[in-house]
């Protein structure tokens, strides 16, 4: 399975961004998938998940009521919307996917494919 980000970029403080992860193979429906991130000198974390349906999603404490996670299994594709940004939200993000599971993926150690990752910096 190949995922490629796309949407980062440069934003100023207050700004929204929509950050894209398209995949190959037509199994994307039993996928779970997430977001993480890791920001300079940080470890990766947690960022949002979704479930293969879509039906559920979690979200990390720092970006909840800011970040949306949503998925269009048609088109194969994982959005993670972005509002609101802070500067502390500067990172490189990674799209994630585990495959064949019905549940959400919050752990970096279950994930089984990664992307390569999008650049977000928020200027303040």
């Amino acid at each position: 399975v190949h995922l490629v980000e796309s949407g980062g970029g440069l934003v100023q403080a207050g700004g929204s961004l929509r950050l894209s992860c398209a995949t190959s193979g037509r199994t994307f429906g039993t996928y779970a998938m997430g977001w993480f991130r890791q920001a300079p000198g940080k470890e990766r974390e947690f960022v949002a998940t979704i479930s293969r349906s879509g039906g559920a999603t979690s979200y990390a404490d720092s970006v909840k009521g800011r970040f949306a996670i949503s998925r269009d299994n048609a088109k194969n594709t994982v959005y993670l919307q972005m509002n609101s940004l802070k500067p502390e939200d500067t990172a490189v993000y990674y799209c994630a996917a585990k495959n064949s599971y019905w549940g959400l993926v919050r752990l970096q150690a279950d994930v089984d494919y990664w992307g390569q990752g999008t650049q977000v910096t928020v200027s303040s």
